[in-house]
């Protein structure tokens, strides 16, 4: 029964697709027979019309030897001229597509249709005057090129009506150069866009008060304002391609203020390839308003440092474990083993990697940091080459409820795969570290910042190369604030923010993961590698601006809520303690911090200390002996709660 089924199914699908071809079949031999009637009405008319110039307007005029040949021509050339144009390809054009190149291929072929009319005249039926075929054959080409372009002209007075329809969403585009122009073209020519271009936006002074397809440029971005309340603008398309990530936020951040929906036209390289068009629009993201330039790497030193290597990431199904892994993956590694105690994300990651990397040699390994056995079988297994540690609890209110599991597994499931790189001869250990770590005010800063001290420690002590890389907030990544905002908006708000003058550092996964990769080529052991991130970002504007950005007001459409500093956070990041200075790199955007001096059989002694304090749970202690430890390390709740008591 189930075979029967699928035959019939089987028959029903060739059916359709027989129809759908017949369908296809019958719409252009439709269009081509009109086309024919057409193409043989023109040439009638403008050789008829020929005769009738020559003889001064005058039919009276025309001899009758030369009407009578006019005559008997006219079959044989109509029918000769048709296949001419046939073998042109003239009727496998799309009409609404009729470009120069159309009138170019129907110059040539009206110029053989005029040269075979003059062999067929010539040879079977006597002289005609000259100007007969050059007249003919000019207004053959006029004709025919007319029939093909009065149906273009059709179209494009009928979308210039439509424009004016105030039914039609309001669009105002911000660049008058090359993208806009081809941008504002396809806007009036689609059929398929329900917009009307209203204005243009140009700083170029010379461009402002002209028109540009038509389209005044009002002024420059001091005029957008103005121009939204004038045009009523629902949509703002900008479409500056070259613009630097300095001046596009700029601009956006005027755009964002309108309430209208912005769009951003994509970069430089896409015009380039003829893929400037409506469906390359796309939303303004966020990273776009943070006005900095994207973190350059060095590509090829990457590809030496990682190829023909065994590579073990762990926590490599987190936000940033992950993007290490595909970056990684993308450099031609030896092997790459990823370490992850969550099994979901493990296996998200992998399924990942084995469709887009099919000749990547991958092991997947479901493990804890915190388990020494478990690490030790791990790494006397694969032997790895480089290690990427990323496996950390990094929710900073959640920290501070729990500070044992903080050193757990920051703390000592960092010494425990620090101490398995030691010992199995690691190449090179690199640290996800945080700008938290710097004068950290959490419970989450200060284990990240004794993981840096460990690794310092193990440096000294080790032929492994021991590096950290310190970075701030990263967008997008699992517990960040971009995607709860998000949610929040969705939901219909409030969007909740903790203090109104509260700054964070910000970048993105790949930059992220690209400083990573560059710092374990720069890193010789125990260096700190910071990232210069520009200037540091209210969380309130950058509430506010997705707010917009979504387009909604905050406080009217959407609510903003300041809830007060969670436990552990503070009003602003440090990237580098003064102890520690700076050193540059040869990228100008990655420092090397200097180690600061530390007693370290002291260190190792706090460690064993509040080892045990943490394994048997007592929490109080955990949070003194971290004070002990990480000298720049501040309570802030218990600094408020002497401050209200004194």
């Amino acid at each position: 029964m189930s075979k029967d089924n699928d035959n019939k199914d089987k028959r029903e699908e060739k059916n359709n697709t027989q129809g759908i071809k017949s369908l296809y079949n019958r719409s252009w031999w439709s269009i081509a027979l009109t086309l024919f009637i057409c193409d043989a009405l023109s040439i009638l008319i403008a050789y008829g019309s020929a005769l009738w110039i020559r003889f001064d307007f005058r039919i009276s005029h025309v001899p009758s030897e030369y009407y009578y040949i006019w005559l008997k021509s006219l079959g044989i050339h109509i029918v000769l001229s048709l296949c001419v144009y046939n073998i042109s390809g003239l009727y496998k054009s799309l009409w609404k597509y009729v470009s120069i190149a159309e009138m170019q291929r129907t110059l040539f072929a009206s110029g053989i249709s005029a040269l075979l009319h003059i062999i067929t005249v010539q040879l079977l039926y006597g002289e005609m005057p000259a100007s007969y075929y050059l007249i003919g054959w000019l207004l053959e080409f006029i004709f025919i090129t007319g029939v093909r372009y009065s149906y273009r002209g059709a179209r494009k007075i009928r979308n210039i009506m439509e424009q004016k329809s105030d039914k039609l969403e309001h669009v105002m585009v911000i660049g008058a150069g090359e993208a806009g122009r081809t941008l504002i073209k396809e806007l009036v020519n689609s059929e398929y866009v329900s917009a009307k271009v209203c204005c243009i936006i140009d700083d170029d002074i010379c461009k402002q008060g002209r028109l540009m397809n038509g389209f005044k440029i009002v002024g420059g971005r001091e005029s957008i304002k103005d121009a939204v309340e004038e045009y009523k603008i629902h949509r703002i398309i900008f479409a500056i391609p070259t613009a630097t990530p300095k001046e596009r936020k700029a601009i956006l951040d005027i755009c964002s203020d309108t309430g209208c929906d912005i769009q951003v036209l994509p970069g430089i390289y896409q015009m380039v390839n003829g893929e400037v068009s409506l469906s390359s629009l796309r939303e303004v993201s966020v990273e776009e308003l943070l006005g900095r330039d994207p973190i350059e790497v060095n590509t090829d030193e990457i590809l030496t440092h990682v190829k023909d290597k065994v590579i073990m990431v762990t926590g490599g199904g987190g936000s940033i474990g992950s993007e290490l892994c595909r970056q990684i993956a993308a450099h031609n590694p030896k092997r790459l083993v990823i370490v992850d105690m969550y099994e979901n994300n493990a296996y998200d990651i992998q399924q990942e990697l084995k469709m887009n990397y099919d000749k990547l040699n991958l092991d997947v390994i479901v493990a804890s940091v915190r388990d020494t056995r478990r690490m030790d079988n791990v790494f006397d297994t694969f032997r790895p080459d480089i290690v990427y540690h990323a496996a950390a609890h990094k929710h900073v209110p959640l920290m501070e409820v729990s500070p044992q599991e903080a050193v757990k597994n920051n703390v000592f499931g960092t010494y425990k795969t620090a101490a398995a790189a030691m010992k199995y001869g690691v190449r090179k250990f690199v640290l996800i570290s945080t700008d938290k770590a710097v004068n950290p005010t959490s419970i989450m800063g200060a284990t990240k910042r004794i993981c840096e001290m460990i690794v310092q420690n193990f440096n000294r002590a080790s032929s492994t190369e021991f590096v950290a890389v310190r970075f701030g907030n990263v967008l997008g990544s699992n517990g960040s604030v971009i995607p709860l905002f998000k949610k929040q908006i969705k939901a219909g708000g409030p969007v909740t923010v903790t203090h109104p003058d509260i700054i964070r550092y910000f970048m993105t996964i790949p930059e992220a993961v690209s400083l990573v990769l560059q710092a374990g080529a720069y890193g010789k052991g125990g260096e700190i590698f910071v990232l210069d991130m520009g200037e540091p970002v209210k969380i309130d504007t950058l509430a506010r601006n997705l707010i917009k950005l979504s387009g909604m007001t905050p406080d009217v459409d959407i609510k903003i809520e300041y809830t007060g500093l969670r436990p552990g956070e503070k009003l602003y990041e440090e990237l580098l303690m003064k102890e520690e200075g700076l050193k540059k790199t040869a990228n100008r955007m990655i420092f090397i911090g200097k180690p600061i001096d530390m007693n370290y059989e002291t260190f190792e002694q706090e460690l064993a200390e509040i080892k045990e304090a943490a394994e048997n749970n007592r929490e109080e202690e955990v949070k003194k002996m971290i004070g002990r430890i990480v000298k720049t390390y501040h309570n802030m709740d218990e600094e408020n709660m002497r401050a209200k008591v004194g």
